[in-house]
């Protein structure tokens, strides 16, 4: 019989949440510091970084610190991107070094807008996802919390996130990993959702979200049945 993978401890590692001071960064630094877990918030200042990180942690008394993006990658042991789509491929090129040997988990989506609402945008490399991985050949890349609504993230008075989060990547041990940060936010479930080739339509699966939001007045997410 073989043995369940062990849980990973993520108790003893550093969370580095690159553009933590947007809704989504901040709202997964929020959630990450009530778990427990270290976190250190990375923006494009070091001052506006700092600011975040001490008033994250004055509202959850969680061990939340902040600095610039690149300072966060550095200090990070598993580095988050929640970055706008624009500046993405400019941001990881300039931390490549420091992102060396690191898992890095991309959650940015690449969308666009329009007066009949959100699409998602064609990428050279396929997704946001790929193109990290491709822009980072020395780090682990894996996607995830692309379908995770910020507001719910955000909001103190929301005690359980009720979503799945699909996980992709080509590295187990890195997706493992993952789905175990994505376990920690009460309600929240890591699902493995397949290798990076297949996370354009995870990544494009936001605009689609945002329509019935929009429609339903409502924050949606994402469940997988059967599993």
């Amino acid at each position: 019989m073989t043995s369940a993978p062990a849980t990973p401890d993520l108790t003893s590692l550093t969370l580095a949440v690159l553009g933590g001071t947007g809704p989504q960064g901040r709202g997964l630094a929020r959630r990450f510091a009530q778990a427990g877990l270290t976190v250190v918030i990375g923006s494009r200042t070091e001052e506006k970084g700092a600011a975040a990180g001490a008033e994250l942690a004055a509202a959850t008394g969680g061990a939340v610190t902040g600095t610039d993006n690149l300072k966060a990658a550095e200090a990070g042991d598993v580095v988050l991107v929640v970055v706008p789509w624009e500046g993405h491929g400019e941001l990881l090129t300039s931390l490549a070094r420091a992102l060396t040997g690191k898992v890095v988990v991309d959650c940015v989506n690449p969308l666009g807008f329009d007066k009949q609402g959100s699409y998602a945008l064609k990428v050279e490399e396929g997704s946001a996802t790929e193109q990290a991985a491709a822009l980072l050949p020395e780090s682990t890349v894996v996607g995830a919390f692309h379908n995770v609504s910020a507001a719910l993230l955000e909001d103190a008075s929301v005690e359980r996130v009720e979503t799945d989060v699909l996980v992709l990547g080509d590295d187990r041990e890195a997706t493992d990993l993952v789905q175990a940060l994505a376990d920690t936010i009460p309600g929240m479930r890591g699902v493995y959702g397949g290798r990076r080739r297949n996370a354009h339509q995870v990544e494009a699966l936001t605009a689609n979200l945002i329509s019935i939001n929009r429609r339903y007045k409502a924050h949606a997410g994402v469940r997988v049945t059967d599993v």
